[in-house]
């Protein structure tokens, strides 16, 4: 592989064999000199995460340049395992994901399939359609949020689903945030804690200063402690940096409404979401609240929470059998928490 092609995609197994046959040691690259600039690289490429959300374009017209690029990955792999956040694996996944995205929607039809088997999935290109596995689709486009890629709005052929070259990147870039974080993080040596021990307190600080600042974001008169488990489970990805599916945001943004929120408050709630977009997360909280769409949407019943799999560690006041609402959960307890009125 080239090593230009090998900085584009460096999670591909063709880059991975390239760097092992360029010689280059962990303990060079940790410690030499002459990897100071693919260092630097690398950290800024967890703080383009970080900040930004996506990887940045960095110049590879020189093979110098490009075999930078290809090492600063997994100096950012190493950072990212060193911190060891689970909020920072997460940005750092989608960050990764969303520059392969941009760069894949260029590339012939061939190489994208060819890096969609790499990680997994069973594309079939036949008389100029794309096809891919049935159960491989439903599970990659599971977190999309557009009616789109609802399965009823699918053409489904001897349980195959008919998907664009666009729509094939895109399940790419699910696939790749998936794999990106199952992976990490690695385990890190001492070495590599000293090598990068600067980076890593730099990094860690960051993220907890954005957890901190988070967290201390006012809901009004809204009481988190009486959500339901499933509410806090959910709200607690977010804070996490973890992605909901479409149904957990439609039942949290709902929730969160008609507990008084408006569309701003609750857009703000969203915002630590790792594939945050304020635009596209305004329309959409702006159409669950009624703004747009002029119908007001209920957060599900407790048997549609159930059925979505996002009703999570139900309680004892969950078990009850007159409870069958996130809503009513929320009315129980505050009935419970309410203070004697002395009289």
């Amino acid at each position: 592989m080239d090593v230009r092609l090998a900085a584009k995609y460096p999670f591909l197994k063709e880059a991975s064999n390239y760097l092992r046959d360029s010689g280059v040691t962990l303990d060079t690259l940790t410690k030499s000199v002459a990897y100071q600039r693919a260092r630097f690289m690398g950290k800024e490429r967890v703080m383009e995460a970080v900040e930004s959300g996506i990887v940045d374009d960095h110049p590879t017209a020189s093979e110098v340049d490009a075999n930078n690029e290809l090492l600063s990955y997994p100096v950012a792999r190493m950072i990212v395992s060193a911190v060891a956040d689970p909020m920072l694996v997460n940005r750092y996944a989608i960050a990764e994901a969303k520059k392969a995205d941009e760069r894949l929607r260029s590339e012939d039809l061939q190489f994208i399939k060819g890096v969609a088997e790499e990680l997994g999935l069973d594309v079939v290109v036949e008389d100029g359609a794309i096809s891919v596995d049935f159960t491989a689709f439903l599970r990659f486009s599971a977190t999309m949020r557009s009616k789109d890629w609802k399965l009823v709005n699918q053409q489904v052929v001897a349980g195959r689903v008919l998907v664009t070259k666009h729509r094939l990147v895109r399940l790419i870039q699910q696939m790749l945030t998936d794999r990106i974080t199952s992976e990490l993080p690695l385990p890190v040596n001492d070495d590599i804690m000293q090598a990068f021990s600067a980076d890593i307190a730099e990094i860690g600080g960051i993220m907890a200063e954005k957890r901190a600042e988070f967290k201390a974001r006012s809901m009004g008169r809204v009481s988190i402690i009486r959500f339901p488990p499933c509410m806090k489970k959910m709200l607690k990805m977010i804070q996490g940096g973890e992605n909901l599916p479409h149904s957990g945001r439609f039942a949290l943004v709902s929730f969160l409404h008609k507990l008084g929120m408006n569309s701003d408050e609750v857009l703000e709630t969203f915002s630590s979401a790792p594939d945050f977009d304020e635009s596209k997360s305004r329309y959409q909280i702006q159409h669950i609240t009624g703004e747009i769409s002029g119908t007001e949407y209920t957060p599900p019943e407790c048997s549609t929470m159930k059925s979505y799999g996002i009703c999570f560690d139900p309680d004892s006041l969950c078990k009850r059998e007159w409870m069958t609402h996130p809503l009513t959960y929320y009315k129980a307890k505050g009935k419970r928490f309410k203070k004697p009125s002395g009289k």
